[in-house]
Order: C-alpha cells, then structure tokens, then sequence
C-alpha cells in the first residue's frame, strides 16, 4: 500500500513544465485588461469622442491584432495550451490555420456568388 502512495506523490510532482501559479494568473488577468481597455480606450476615444481616428481598414487591422494577441493569451495560459508538448501545440496550430483557410474560402466564394446572382436576376420572366 505504501508503494501505491509514493507512486501517487511521484506523479503529482510534474518535473518537466510548470503551471500557473497565483502570481502568474493575475499576471495574464492583467495584460488582458490592459488590452481590453486599450480597445474600449481606441473604439470610443480615438474614434467616436476625438475623432482622431477613421473608421476603415486601418482600425480593423488594429482591432484584429488586439483581439489575435487578446486570443493568444487565452489559449496559451487559461487554455494550458502553453505548457503542452510540442507536437500537440503544432496539431492545434494546423487545425487553426485550417479552419482560417476554410472560413476565407467560404467568404471568398459568397462573394462571388453574391456578383453572379447580381448580375442576372432571379425570374427573368417577370
């Protein structure tokens, strides 16, 4: 019985990679803040307060690349994805990437569906 308990204390000892501690935690807690904050700070400050910022191509690019580093924070730390091997990280990150392929070629095939269906209409006998 007593071997039973030392190989449940053994295995409870994780060696090869560190987890989350408090300070950790709130470490993430707080960049992810700062981040949200700077979005709130440029959507209704800089661009509908101010005026300093346009709306257009430029804001989405800045609100894609918060929200992708917003998204890596999440995945890494609070999904544990971080402290994974490095074979599963490059299974998800495949995934990932062909999930984004599958979603831009949907969108780019609705867009030209939307122009074929433009340009003839529908009952062409009315």
């Amino acid at each position: 019985m007593s071997n039973h308990n030392e190989n449940i204390a053994a295995h409870d000892h994780h060696g090869e990679h560190g987890g989350m501690d408090k300070k950790g935690i709130w470490k993430v807690f707080f960049i992810l803040l700062a981040l949200t904050a700077l979005e709130f700070l440029i959507a209704l400050g800089f661009v509908h307060h101010w005026g300093i910022i346009q709306k257009g191509v430029f804001l989405n690019i800045i609100y894609i690349a918060l929200t992708l580093v917003k998204a890596y924070y999440i995945v890494a730390y609070f999904m544990h994805l971080k402290f994974e091997k490095p074979g599963f990280i490059i299974v998800c990150s495949v995934g990932f990437v062909l999930i984004v392929y599958a979603i831009w070629l949907i969108l780019v095939e609705g867009n030209f569906l939307l122009g074929a269906f433009q340009s003839h209409p529908l009952f062409p006998n009315n």
